[in-house]
């Protein structure tokens, strides 16, 4: 009988433990559904060549990833290569429920105001280019003042005295990057040429390398700044293979051929949305600035980390002095 007892008391208290196992289990899965439901939800459609562009795109979704990881939104994100038009990503974030939709990049101005118009109370935010629409903000960048500092960096380390500039589109946006670039290299090295070409896209290795050879052949350049996302990679790692050294743009390229990129313009995209992304949910659900600038001042561009070659004490110096100038700004960079 004694047994029998023990025997029912197990029995008991293993169907009790299964009855609290099973209703933890399916709770959790609800308790976490529930707190998804009071964050933000963010969406973004990448800009055209997308994830593991090792440049623009990559560090916009980082920027959300960072802000998810603090547990303020969750997010979603489009790819061109899946939606075939910018208007159609957007679209499927907002019929998604996305409080604030992003646009990643100049190009999808005109598709964003498409659906901004067709949905006046949902909120906006466009990257690298301004809107007059009252629900669609804009995040822009100072770029030429780190492409200013870029221009040091090359005016000071040439050998030859022949620079490039390697862009994508040739447009006003990537003029600012050509024109900080200009008169960085100008400011410590007068007597330096820049030769410059466009690429007309930016999502093509082989285009860069082809055109970083020209340069190369042609004009004896050894340093070749480029801001032209993925084919700028590829102009970088033709860089590495000719044995000269070269600059990256948005952020730090060191990876992409370390014999020779010598440091990069940083665009800090990634902080920036974060920040943009942080007020947005602090502020309810909009933004108390509808045009946002993000310069050297603010955090927004600089220079990554100087490596592949050995700077003099003097040289650090020199571009420190610049870039202080910059923050003061007695240096005003000149966007044309």
């Amino acid at each position: 009988m004694k047994q029998t007892v023990q025997t029912v008391w197990l029995r008991w208290l293993t169907a009790i433990s299964a009855v609290i196992l099973l209703n933890a289990c399916s709770s959790q899965p609800t308790h976490q559904a529930e707190q998804d439901l009071k964050k933000t939800k963010v969406g973004i459609m990448l800009s055209d060549v997308g994830l593991g562009d090792q440049s623009f795109s990559d560090a916009g979704f980082n920027g959300l990833a960072k802000a998810r990881d603090e547990k303020r939104i969750i997010f979603d994100y489009r790819e061109l290569q899946d939606t075939k038009t910018y208007e159609a990503g957007l679209e499927q974030l907002v019929q998604e429920d996305s409080q604030l939709v992003i646009g990643l990049g100049f190009a999808m101005k005109e598709s964003m105001e498409k659906v901004a118009k067709k949905h006046p109370d949902r909120q906006f935010l466009l990257v690298d280019e301004k809107s007059e629409l009252p629900n669609v903000a804009s995040m822009t960048f100072k770029e030429e003042e780190g492409s200013y500092l870029a221009g040091v960096v090359a005016g000071l380390t040439t050998h030859t005295g022949n620079i490039g500039f390697l862009g994508g589109v040739d447009n006003a946006l990537i003029h600012k990057f050509e024109a900080g670039f200009r008169q960085g290299i100008k400011a410590v090295n007068p007597e330096a040429n820049l030769t410059t070409t466009y690429a007309g896209d930016f999502g093509k290795a082989d285009l860069g390398m082809k055109l970083a050879d020209e340069m190369i052949d042609k004009h004896d350049v050894d340093m070749i700044y480029t801001a032209a996302g993925f084919t700028g990679v590829g102009a970088l790692q033709e860089a590495e293979k000719r044995k000269i050294h070269g600059i990256g743009v948005d952020t730090d390229q060191f990876f992409v051929a370390e014999k020779a990129v010598v440091t990069s313009m940083v665009k800090n995209v990634d902080v920036a949305l974060n920040t943009a992304v942080k007020a947005f949910v602090d502020n309810q659900g909009h933004f108390k600035t509808k045009d946002m600038v993000f310069g050297i001042q603010e955090g927004g561009v600089g220079l990554a980390q100087i490596r592949a070659i050995q700077l003099s004490s003097g040289q650090m110096a020199a571009i420190e002095e610049q870039k202080q100038k910059l923050i003061k700004g007695s240096i005003s960079v000149k966007t044309n």
